[in-house]
């Protein structure tokens, strides 16, 4: 059985919600390949000489040149390439670990530690329907894979199907730690009719376990302040969030969700020096251009034309990805009027897909732009079946459903 401590190291929960609810960020998602040679560099990511990560990945690159077909010393650069994109929200590292893993990536049966990171690297690019059932096949040989019940957990959230995930959390919570365990579960109370209770326990467990793993602290905040944005306790939710920060954890996601409730309580400047050097991650960059066209700084027009020439690369080589992050930029950045059906059809498109609240907002705002209140019908049974509760999507379902 895997011990908790491998389980979470790095820990699944700390890039489990990045990697799948800002799946949507990587515009530029990053294609396998088949390197000329051992020697060939896959990419050049800037880092200070000091940074331990750097140095980590530098040795696992020498490591992995010298055994290419070793699986473990593939496995374990593969693994801290992933971490990295949660961290730096750089998809060429889904690229690089997508490369070592070529030798078993193909593999109709290979090793339960591949088919569980290829299962991850396939939820990255979407694929969630492969990436469940690699996991289910881990899971048939290895039923106390803590790390693969994580990832069904997070698949089966993205896919909106709640009494599959609490299942998998209930699996989970023996191979967890404490806080884990009841984080996981506080994720589905929170979107199926128990936010408050969600956010008590969330709140009680943090609290009972000062000294828990950062990595689950970050995770364990971080889902505590959505949840209480989303019920409007917003005190309460910034409180979490800068709890989250204060960790001191490179983390994309946590960045990104903390600068959209900055932007939805009109403080472009503090997400401006939030995200200062958050250009270079496509999730960050759109909300640092959000934020610029808010506040009329001169970085606005900049920013809007690296993110539509990031869109239209991807659109290129035919990411679909990516969809929910482009209606978003359409819908806001855009200023063509005739650009508001575009960003409808996206955001459908998203959320056939993929259903979180997020993804649900996006939808339901463009239904708006676009007045066609009819195309938001499936955000609108998922909010009533679910009972999900959230002050925003709520509000804006109403001003939906008094359009003409």
């Amino acid at each position: 059985m895997t011990s908790p401590r491998r389980l979470l190291r790095p820990s699944p929960w700390q890039r489990l919600c990045p990697l799948l609810l800002l799946c949507l960020c990587a515009l530029a998602t990053a294609a396998p390949f088949t390197p000329a040679s051992d020697a060939q560099v896959l990419a050049t990511v800037p880092a200070r000489a000091s940074d331990p990560a750097a140095r980590e990945l530098a040795a696992l690159r020498r490591a992995w040149r010298q055994q290419p077909n070793d699986l473990a010393t593939a496995l374990r650069l593969a693994e801290r390439s992933f971490a990295q994109v949660a961290a730096e929200g750089d998809p060429r590292y889904i690229g690089q670990a997508q490369a070592v893993l070529q030798p078993w990536w193909t593999l109709p049966n290979p090793p339960v530690a591949v088919r569980v990171l290829r299962a991850q690297l396939l939820q990255f690019d979407h694929h969630f329907d492969a990436a469940l059932a690699d996991l289910d096949a881990a899971l048939a040989a290895e039923p106390g894979n803590g790390t693969a019940w994580a990832w069904r957990t997070a698949i089966l959230m993205v896919q909106a199907d709640y009494a599959r995930a609490r299942q998998s959390c209930e699996r989970l919570a023996p191979l967890a730690t404490p806080l884990i365990g009841v984080a996981c579960l506080a994720q589905v109370d929170a979107v199926t009719g128990h936010a408050a209770d969600a956010a008590d326990r969330l709140r009680a467990a943090l609290a009972a376990h000062p000294q828990a793993d950062a990595a689950e602290r970050l995770w364990g905040l971080t889902r505590l302040a959505e949840n209480e944005e989303r019920r409007g306790a917003y005190p309460q939710a910034e409180a979490a969030f800068r709890a989250a920060l204060a960790l001191g954890l490179s983390d994309v996601y946590v960045q990104a969700a903390y600068a959209d409730f900055l932007l939805d309580r009109g403080r472009p400047a503090e997400v401006l020096t939030l995200l200062a050097d958050g250009a270079r991650a496509d999730v960050l960059l759109l909300r640092l251009a959000l934020a610029a066209q808010a506040a009329r700084t001169r970085n606005a027009d900049r920013w809007r034309d690296a993110l539509a020439a990031r869109f239209d690369a991807a659109r290129q080589r035919g990411d679909t990805s990516h969809r929910k992050e482009e209606s978003r930029f359409v819908l806001a950045l855009k200023a063509d009027p005739g650009d508001t059906a575009r960003a409808l059809q996206l955001a459908q498109q998203n959320f056939a897909e993929q259903r979180e609240p997020a993804d649900a907002r996006i939808l339901l705002e463009a239904a708006l732009a676009a007045r066609q209140p009819a195309a938001a019908r499936p955000v609108l049974d998922w909010l009533a079946t679910n009972r999900v509760e959230s002050v925003v999507l709520h509000s804006l379902a109403a001003k939906l459903k008094a359009q003409p």
